[in-house]
């Protein structure tokens, strides 16, 4: 049996290597999303495996709303990034001030 300790600490190394993400690398938009949804799935990851550990649904409801929240933050990220990327040909993002005006 899998104990609740194992999951967390799953979790926190899920978080770890999302804010590892953001702060080692900050000029790559696609990267940074990445690292976002990172820290939402280990988020994500705690609330089931308290939800399953206190035998409570309501974990994994707000799984739910978190997962509506990061889908639609990647569309609309991704959608942002096509853009960009059509308007000034690249990703990178010390090159947004450009668009200042």
């Amino acid at each position: 049996m899998v104990e609740l300790s194992n999951y967390l600490v799953l979790g926190a190394i899920l978080f770890s290597l999302g804010v590892a993400g953001i702060f080692l690398n900050r000029k790559n938009a696609i990267i940074l999303l990445m690292s976002i949804e990172l820290i939402l799935l280990a988020v994500n990851f705690n609330f089931i495996a308290f939800s399953h550990y206190l035998a409570d649904i309501q974990g994994q409801v707000f799984v739910f709303f978190i997962l509506t929240v990061a889908a639609a933050e990647s569309a609309i990220g991704l959608a942002i990034l096509v853009v960009l990327f059509r308007n000034t040909n690249t990703i990178n993002v010390g090159d947004l001030d450009s668009m200042k005006g």
